[in-house]
């Protein structure tokens, strides 16, 4: 069996963010067990607010297109979902909004056709105590209810973010960073058990 791909991708894309850093922690472990790790920004998408009467006049942006191929091409994703005032970010929510408005094209699937099974592992860092725990709970549900991706069980909040890296990107704490290869380690197990069975 070829080596599994994963699609990396974060609900911030700002600056010095702490979950672009946590998900390279993520996808440094994936690599270490012979996965291929695409990053994907969900900035360079250009997707606009989402607004139905905009769908109607200029149809689903290309963004969408782009998402929805890289999400094909990979086994599993790997998403480390920041908390704004308790929810996910609007740039993650907004993508995949887009991406469910996609319907079938030519040789190409409806959105939610490359979504639908595929696993994820679940990832947050925050500042506070928290570690941005309440909006991935809300992520997941999301993701598996609207989406139909298929979470593992494990995930991982890493409280204060900005104390847990050290000079290199990596986590200080042998405890965060075995949470962080559990979680890694589920998602290759159930997407290498699909590949295997598909």
């Amino acid at each position: 069996m070829s080596a599994l791909r994963l699609l990396a991708l974060s609900g911030s894309e700002r600056a010095g963010s702490l979950n672009r850093r946590l998900l390279e922690v993520a996808a440094t472990a994936a690599r270490s067990r012979g996965a291929q790790v695409d990053h994907l920004d969900l900035r360079s998408l250009a997707l606009p607010l989402y607004d139905g009467d905009l769908e109607k006049v200029s149809g689903v942006p290309e963004g969408a297109r782009r998402l929805r191929d890289a999400l094909r091409a990979a086994d599993g994703m790997l998403l480390a979902a920041p908390e704004y005032n308790g929810f996910p970010t609007p740039l993650l929510i907004n993508s995949f909004d887009w991406l469910s408005r996609l319907q079938a094209e030519g040789d190409a699937p409806a959105g939610l056709a490359g979504t639908t099974g595929k696993p994820l592992g679940l990832f947050s860092a925050s500042p506070g105590p928290m570690g941005g725990l309440r909006s991935l709970n809300l992520t997941r549900q999301y993701l598996s209810m609207t989406i139909a991706m298929m979470p593992v069980p494990q995930q991982f909040a890493l409280s204060r973010a900005g104390e847990a890296f050290d000079d290199s990107g990596a986590l200080k704490d042998a405890k965060q960073q075995a949470a962080v290869e559990a979680v890694v380690a589920a998602l290759l197990r159930v997407a290498g058990a699909l590949k295997a069975a598909g």
